[in-house]
């Protein structure tokens, strides 16, 4: 292998360390390191160091670990076996992260499970060169940011996801909301993650979360936006899901022909409907209209008296004791006040 007199990085500037690839180098060796770099040369694993912008000139002046060979006859030249390695301490901004799995939380709104992913970019750059090269890069030929980011994913997660969850749980937000947090938790996660790799030699430039979001296709994510769809149809409409649930029972009642919607049509609808005004006293009027039963011709000649039928009456107390019931109904289910329960029960019992 010829020996080498000049020695400069050749590497993609995307990496962050690049390792000369010869190591027969000579003890005239020209060094040549760029703006934003620092240089090291590597002996029986001591490195010296750092060089930094410029040319370097590699003899015993500043390579104390050289000064054995200078007794070897080649005039001061001797040729020695070592590494060069570069470090590239440019900012790099576009290392890119993204939660691997839905992280499952409770929203503490609407208190339903739903999964969310988060995403994000971040930039680092070197700062303590040689605690970098002995803690991160060791033995390998380059190191980029995509190894980097390899390295740091399972502490990045960590991290992440437990302000993600702190700032839903613990400060409320709903996970609908945090869109409005972003730049409080890139900020905080920041503070956080440096010290993680601060350890390494590298300074967290910046952090940045893009995104937050849930599955699309998710059951419980399908479910919550359902029912928010719901809730902003009926605000649009003018009542809530009470007057609703109202609206559906007496709706069913309107279908029974038995003497429940007769109980209904005796007023209860009418007065229920002018108490809610507005969209629902519409709706409650023209669901009276179905209880009310049509009007019956007027008889047109007194019919003979009758003897008193045992068998009617008690077929008429039972009648009472079943609308007695179902208005009872009517008003557990919410439907009646008790003011208005007591009418509707007067009216059945003929006070």
């Amino acid at each position: 292998m010829a020996i080498i007199d000049f020695v400069k990085w050749n590497g993609n500037p995307d990496l962050l360390a690049y390792k000369f690839p010869s190591e027969e180098l000579s003890t005239w060796t020209q060094l040549i390191v760029n703006e934003s770099q620092e240089a090291f040369v590597v002996r029986g694993g001591v490195y010296e160091g750092p060089f930094g912008a410029g040319r370097h000139t590699l003899s015993t002046a500043n390579i104390p670990i050289l000064r054995e060979f200078m007794g070897l006859p080649f005039g001061g030249q001797s040729p020695f076996s070592a590494e060069v390695w570069f470090v590239n301490r440019a900012t790099h901004l576009d290392v890119r992260w993204g939660t691997t799995d839905p992280i499952q939380l409770q929203d503490p709104k609407y208190h339903t499970m739903v999964p969310i992913r988060a995403f994000g970019q971040y930039g680092i750059r070197i700062d303590q060169s040689k605690q970098f090269l002995l803690k991160l890069v060791g033995t390998l030929s380059d190191f980029g940011t995509v190894t980097l980011s390899e390295y740091f994913r399972g502490a990045f997660m960590t991290r992440i996801k437990t302000e993600i969850a702190n700032a839903i749980i613990t400060r409320g937000v709903s996970v609908l909301d945090i869109a409005t947090q972003l730049q409080w938790l890139s900020d905080a996660l920041k503070v956080s993650l440096s010290g993680d790799v601060s350890e390494y030699g590298v300074a967290l430039a910046q952090f940045n979360i893009h995104s937050i979001n849930m599955p699309e296709d998710d059951s419980a994510v399908v479910s919550l936006k359902k029912a928010l769809a719901k809730r902003a149809e009926m605000g649009i409409l003018g009542f809530d899901y009470q007057q609703e649930r109202s609206l559906d029972i007496l709706q069913a009642a309107a279908s029974n022909q038995g003497s429940a919607g007769g109980v209904m049509g005796a007023g209860l609808g009418l007065g229920m409907g002018v108490a809610m005004g507005g969209p629902m006293g519409n709706a409650f009027g023209q669901v009276t209209q179905q209880l009310r039963p049509e009007p019956q011709p007027a008889p047109t000649a007194t019919p003979a008296p009758v003897a008193p039928n045992t068998h009617d009456e008690g077929s008429l107390h039972a009648d009472r004791i079943k609308m007695l019931k179902e208005l009872a109904d009517l008003k557990t289910a919410g439907v009646l006040t008790d003011a208005e329960f007591q009418i509707e029960k007067s009216r059945i019992l003929g006070h």
